[in-house]
């Protein structure tokens, strides 16, 4: 899954001016936002496909949730990344509280989200946020071509990869062992598995069918 904008903005968050519209309703019209884009952000984090964010522009307050929920993150060298939310007394969401202490550690998070502090896309980089910073023209075509690449790879196996790490945080040492020992069976069973052991005794790059 490849997500994507063109212009200025990666996303923006929420609307300022309609929040300010609701008036004494702003409450009740949050919580129903909120839970529309939580959904929406579990189901990306637990699907079994990869998802990608190529950003070419600025990712603020749920924009830059967002990026923390997605499993990889190709950068412009001119975006920009910031919290936002309590520049206007407003508390994170969009699963920020979740995926920032565990991308960067809850120190740098609270820097954060206390000061709204703009990040620049080298800086992200460097923290761990993103994993490729390029200039603006190769954004969009090397996020299409790393999406191909994954596409066309032993994706039962990369769901599994992503299942384990998203489990990771919660569980011992020994139950996730015992996970990686399930997974690495049901894998094994894939005809991906059959493929790719083939394919590297035969000397050969491997065929993946996504089966």
């Amino acid at each position: 899954v490849l997500l994507g904008a063109r212009g200025r903005m990666f996303c923006a968050g929420g609307d300022l001016g309609a929040f300010q519209g609701a008036g004494d309703t702003v409450p009740t019209l949050l919580k129903e936002i909120t839970t529309h884009l939580h959904a929406a952000i579990s189901r990306l984090a637990r699907m079994r496909a990869p998802v990608i964010a190529a950003v070419t522009g600025t990712a603020a307050g749920a924009g830059f949730s967002l990026l923390c929920a997605v499993d990889l993150v190709l950068a412009s060298e001119e975006a920009k990344f910031t919290m936002a939310y309590t520049q206007v007394g407003l508390a994170p969401d969009g699963s920020s509280t979740y995926w920032l202490p565990r991308l960067i550690g809850n120190r740098r998070t609270v820097e954060l989200m206390l000061t709204n502090r703009v990040l620049r896309a080298e800086e992200a980089h460097a923290w761990g946020l993103v994993n490729q910073v390029l200039p603006p023209e190769q954004v969009e075509s090397e996020a299409l071509a790393l999406a191909q690449r994954i596409a066309a790879g032993p994706t039962e196996a990369f769901g599994l990869v992503k299942k384990l790490v998203l489990e990771s945080a919660g569980n011992t040492l020994e139950t996730q062992m015992e996970l990686e020992s399930r997974g690495i069976a049901d894998a094994a069973r894939t005809a991906d598995a059959q493929e790719g052991m083939a394919a590297f005794f035969e000397k050969r790059n491997p065929t993946f069918s996504g089966r």
